[in-house]
């Protein structure tokens, strides 16, 4: 009777031993790529092609001036830990640039997109951004189809990196394309219906440089200068000579950034004063659908357009909500 239950209790002992063996063990937890930007319409763009696969920063706010902005000590940690840091480059954040590559890991990677795109014969220099001072015209975002080479080099680089993740990196980047190119058969569209004698910007910063050369417009001056100052009395009167000269309907300033003088110029010019346009803050509420670098685009081309006296009809085709969200109800 003993051997009996020795026997039993033995084969009892190898049948827990096996059932433990065969059961599943619990998975480990996917660790998504950990990625740090910078302006807003970058992160959206790296948003859109990432989506819920990334854990994604960006570290300028919007709605602060991305020329002056200082990282803050605590921003260290973020670019310590990042896999993947992607940069506008062009001298933009060259803060940001020094702090991430004292602190990034070596493995990390690191992209200057506006480096990566442009040769150094499409670098605009205009007023804020003066060839004396070597730092060219940065807003390389502002023309779409710039922004769709920033796209096809962050799809790459996620690939690259987080290949399990390919195919849906590869569809988000693919929606982005073909809208960026609807908008920016939109915005050739909308252009053309402005007389041409009002196809000119005057801007409170520079930043429409890229997008006047693709689309055949004149940035005739910018208020801020390259020192970032308010301009000089000379300057102004030159502005108002200026406007007052070539009979310029509208001027345009920044929603996150008033202008008194811009304000000023238009009494004394009868030109049309607008502060709603937008370089690096993005409309709608953020973590919304519409809280998109095309939303941006769109809205800023459709007050462009119709304040100097053309029709934006053709804007309504391009789609502004996040690739991401698309499906969310």
């Amino acid at each position: 009777m003993k051997i009996e239950r020795h026997r039993w209790g033995g084969i009892l002992l190898s049948v827990l031993l096996l059932a433990a063996c065969a059961s599943p063990r619990p998975a480990a937890p996917v660790r998504r790529l950990r990625v740090v930007t910078t302006v807003a319409p970058l992160t959206n763009l790296v948003y859109n092609v990432g989506g819920d696969r990334i854990d994604l920063h960006g570290l300028i706010p919007e709605g602060v001036d991305s020329h002056t902005f200082e990282p803050a000590p605590e921003d260290a940690q973020y670019l310590a830990q990042a896999d993947l840091i992607v940069l506008n480059g062009l001298n933009l954040e060259t803060s940001i640039e020094r702090l991430a590559l004292a602190n990034k890991k070596p493995e990390a990677v690191l992209l200057k997109l506006g480096d990566m795109l442009l040769s150094r014969e499409e670098w605009i220099f205009d007023f804020s951004f003066p060839p004396e001072k070597g730092d060219p015209n940065p807003h390389v975002w502002m023309d779409p189809i710039y922004a769709r080479g920033y796209v096809e080099r962050i799809r790459d680089a996620l690939v690259r990196m987080d290949p399990a993740n390919r195919t849906y990196y590869e569809q988000n980047a693919a929606v982005l394309l073909a809208e960026l190119d609807r908008l920016d058969r939109a915005i050739r569209e909308a252009i053309m219906t402005i007389p041409p004698s009002n196809r000119k910007l005057l801007t409170y910063h520079d930043s429409w440089a890229y997008f006047a050369r693709r689309y055949g417009m004149t940035v005739i001056g910018a208020i801020q200068p390259s020192d970032f100052r308010e301009p000089s009395a000379r300057e102004v009167a030159a502005l108002i000579e200026q406007i007052r000269r070539e009979k310029v309907p509208a001027i345009f300033g920044s929603e996150v950034f008033p202008s008194k003088v811009l304000e000023q110029i238009g009494r004394e010019t009868g030109a049309r004063y607008i502060d709603t346009l937008r370089d690096d803050t993005l409309p709608g509420e953020p973590g919304s659908p519409e809280h998109s670098y095309l939303h941006m685009m769109v809205e800023n081309v459709r007050t462009i357009v119709t304040a100097l006296g053309g029709r934006a009809d053709a804007l309504q085709e391009v789609d502004i909500r996040n690739i991401p969200d698309r499906s969310r109800p």
